[in-house]
């Protein structure tokens, strides 16, 4: 029996590689969602500004 190896997981250290790929793919999925979010803060205030100036919507309040 003592002859007998049985195969262990070896712990390796981290894999700088890998690291760099995770962290990019992280890093290009995170400034895709903040770009979507600002095109999509962008597109409300050209909206809000194009109603302003064609007259549809006031920024002064309506007296009653």
């Amino acid at each position: 029996m003592a002859g007998h190896k049985v195969a262990h997981a070896t712990l390796k250290g981290p894999s700088v590689v890998k690291e760099l790929v995770i962290g990019l793919a992280l890093g290009l999925a995170a400034g895709g969602l903040w770009k979507m979010h600002h095109w999509n803060e962008q597109r409300k205030t050209r909206t809000f500004y194009d109603l302003l100036e064609r007259g549809e919507i006031s920024v002064v309040a309506a007296e009653e």
